[in-house]
């Protein structure tokens, strides 16, 4: 049974703001008391029904479930995959398990599912007034959500998240993934847009709240087929559009 969520009373966001305002970029550990993390954990590993999430030119934003992958059969998936290996190539696209939470809710799916409250949570007051504070901005209405599973051979080719209309003040990261090695993959990393070197990566890490500037060109390094877990994350953005 999920527990009330709230952030952890011994955080103080007001001790992460100059981090951010300096480096555009912050991880704040131990975002939630263990015994909520764990229960969001176990969620996230037992109970959602993950969709392949990919996007091409042609197709689009495509998410399909386990029942639409057996239907197409493993030539049709294959037909697929090879396209999206084709545009990762050139650094186009992305390929990962997920579960859009606010679509979810605005649809009427899975009525009464745990997840749902940990979305409530992402758009209460008190979190959004927490990653308000941190990122110095004031007018945050929102908070997008979508639940990731990055299992090996799974990636996010380097971009940047503005929005439409600049909406996206800030990106996050919630973390779910334990004793993660860096050999894994799966490493947010942020690029030099000139010459595409690194310049920072980060592993993933459970119970971390990671904010930054999402129009910081950034990627998502592909799990190994050696990965010893996957990679568990709650993603968004903090938005100033209205609700």
């Amino acid at each position: 049974m999920l527990p009330n969520l709230r952030i952890n009373p011994s955080l103080d966001p007001n001790a992460f703001r100059e981090s951010y305002a300096r480096d555009k970029f912050v991880q704040i550990r131990n975002i939630f008391e263990s015994t909520q993390a764990e229960a969001i954990c176990q969620i996230l590993r037992t109970q959602i029904r993950w969709r392949l999430i990919y996007q091409t030119p042609e197709e689009g934003v495509v998410e399909l479930s386990k029942e639409q992958i057996d239907a197409m059969g493993s030539n049709g998936i294959k037909q697929r995959m090879d396209r999206v290996m084709e545009l990762a190539r050139r650094s186009h696209g992305y390929c990962y398990s997920g579960y859009h939470m606010i679509g979810a809710i605005k649809e009427g799916r899975d009525l009464g599912h745990p997840i749902h409250k940990v979305t409530e949570f992402l758009n209460s007051s008190e979190f959004i007034d927490f990653g308000s504070k941190v990122i110095g901005e004031t007018g945050i209405t929102r908070a997008d959500a979508q639940a990731t599973l990055f299992g090996p051979g799974s990636f996010l080719t380097r971009h940047v998240d503005e929005g439409s209309n600049n909406e996206r003040r800030a990106a996050y990261t919630l973390g779910f993934s334990k004793d993660w090695h860096t050999d894994w993959g799966g490493l947010l990393m942020f690029v030099n847009k000139e010459t595409t070197d690194v310049t920072e990566a980060y592993i993933p890490r459970f119970n971390t709240l990671t904010l930054f500037d999402g129009r910081k060109v950034h990627s998502v390094s592909p799990v190994s087929t050696f990965a010893g877990d996957g990679r568990f994350s709650i993603v968004g953005w903090l938005q100033n559009d209205p609700v």
